[in-house]
């Protein structure tokens, strides 16, 4: 079955989105220091552009976590494949992830490390689904777009590990 992708979002309208986080998280943290994390493997391409933005002190770490194996939908148990290698207790955190759908990585995420006793753990998505919100607990507190449940790849987005390269978000469509 070959599939096609379709532009829902242009490498300049995420890449200015992307500006406006940082600036956000800019004044939300003037005169903090900031330890952002990255989850693999998706999210890699979001969090460094907003990384390049951020202007306040920042460390970054990253973390593997899994919900979807090759399918396209959650299996909602979340598996730890690589975990931190810096401490954040004391820490200011954002969780930076690609796109946030059923709620259940980032549910468990926020738990797992606020057992950590970081000062703070916040959100970040490029991409929120709230309509296919299992979690509904999941805050979201910097968000770039909402955008309709469609299969979507791109920005670091993948379809069984391919079209992550791609500069824009583009739906899938089989």
């Amino acid at each position: 079955m070959a599939e096609t992708i379709r532009v829902l979002l242009s490498e300049e309208e995420v890449l200015k989105k992307v500006e406006e986080i940082a600036q956000q998280i800019n004044r939300d943290y003037e005169g903090r220091e900031l330890t952002i994390i990255g989850i693999l493997k998706g999210a890699v391409f979001f969090t460094c552009e907003l990384a390049k933005r951020i202007t306040v002190p920042v460390t970054m770490d990253f973390m593997s976590v899994s919900s979807y194996g090759s399918g396209t939908e959650s299996s909602g148990k979340v598996k730890i494949i690589k975990d931190l290698d810096l401490p954040i207790e004391g820490k200011d955190v954002i969780i930076v992830e690609d796109i946030i759908d059923s709620g259940f990585t980032l549910s468990y995420l926020k738990e797992f490390l606020g057992q950590r006793n970081p000062n703070s753990v916040r959100l970040c998505t490029l991409l929120n689904k709230p309509e296919r919100r299992v979690k509904k607990e999941v805050t979201v507190d910097y968000e770039g777009f909402r955008i309709p449940d469609q299969f979507v790849v791109g920005c670091g987005l993948d379809y069984d590990q391919k079209y992550r390269n791609l500069p824009y978000i583009g739906v899938v469509e089989f």
